[in-house]
């Protein structure tokens, strides 16, 4: 696995949200809290990862399919790029009620696009300029529905998620067919509805290309095809997508492109992320304090270590 400890420390995927928005099951994940910002412990994501890997390609080995999930801003251009790569279905759209729980439905829906797709089509003999109008509407938003599952001719046989709390329905419809659930889950959400877990931080855009990029490569493993590298995430327009926290990294000291703060966030609480890991904590273990410094080490501003140092030489 390609995936490491400083490979995520720099996405970004320790942050969690305030403290006031956790949820008490996920505490067993939790590493430390900084100024009313829990911080995730990052050997558990490892934990996580490697179990949710293995998972999904004892399933892909065995002739199964995955469905990738994520309908967020932050998550569907990478959900399509990477499921596209692994050759794995997708909803990157709106979630339809009912997709897996209503399969037979949706098998129709896709059936009439397929119709209006095929030129020769009978839907548009005989038919008005007004009506070939309303049918190329038609099958433009069909196509924007169902583009990521439109050859998917059964129910997958597990789903990746990305943010299980926004998609909690397509959750509630595949633990009522008995479907397993693997997920990246934040602070905010129950990881015990989750069958495999993958506990970080769900807004990171660096995080979340992290994480669905190693499980899209093991699935290409399984698959016995190349993953093919490369491909840039487009960024959305009108620079809506969520602004980069800046960190120091340890060769140069300088600033760096780090992790992204939480889209619903002020920016008094973007500070406070970038100052959250300025203080010294309390370790039970030397591994803990070990991972607290090299948090510390990578996070902190230069501006708070210039404030340290004032206050240092007032005291004086």
């Amino acid at each position: 696995m390609e995936v490491t400890f400083d490979n995520l420390l720099s996405t970004g995927a320790h942050f969690g949200h305030l403290t006031r928005r956790w949820h008490p099951n996920y505490e067993p994940y939790i590493l430390m809290e900084r100024n009313g910002i829990h911080i995730i412990n990052l050997e558990e994501t490892l934990k996580g990862l490697t179990k949710a890997i293995d998972f999904l390609t004892d399933t892909v080995a065995d002739g199964g399919e995955v469905l990738f999930v994520g309908t967020k801003k932050n998550a569907k251009d990478i959900i399509q790029q990477e499921a596209d790569k692994c050759g794995m279905f997708y909803v990157v759209e709106r979630w339809l009620g009912g997709t897996l729980t209503n399969f037979s439905t949706i098998r129709k829906s896709i059936k009439r696009l397929q119709l209006l797709e095929k030129e020769s089509s009978p839907l548009y003999e005989s038919a008005t300029k007004k009506e070939i109008l309303s049918l190329e509407r038609e099958m433009i938003r069909l196509q924007d529905l169902h583009r990521g599952i439109k050859d998917m001719k059964r129910l997958p046989n597990a789903i990746f998620i990305v943010d299980a709390r926004h998609e909690s329905i397509a959750i509630n419809e595949a633990h009522r067919l008995e479907i397993p659930v693997v997920a990246i889950v934040d602070t905010n959400t129950d990881p015990e509805v989750i069958d495999y877990p993958i506990p970080a931080n769900d807004d990171s855009i660096r995080a979340i290309k992290l994480i669905v990029g190693e499980v899209s490569r093991a699935i290409c493993d399984a698959r016995s095809i190349a993953y093919p590298d490369g491909g840039a995430i487009p960024v959305a327009a009108g620079g809506e997508e969520t602004a980069e926290a800046e960190s120091i990294t340890p060769e140069n000291g300088e600033m760096a492109e780090g992790a992204e703060p939480k889209e619903a966030e002020s920016e008094e609480i973007v500070v406070e992320k970038e100052e959250s890991l300025s203080e010294d904590g309390e370790a039970q273990d030397s591994e803990t304090e070990e991972k607290i410094a090299a948090v510390e080490e990578v996070q902190e501003p230069e501006e708070i270590v210039e404030e340290k140092e004032t206050e240092k030489s007032n005291d004086n």
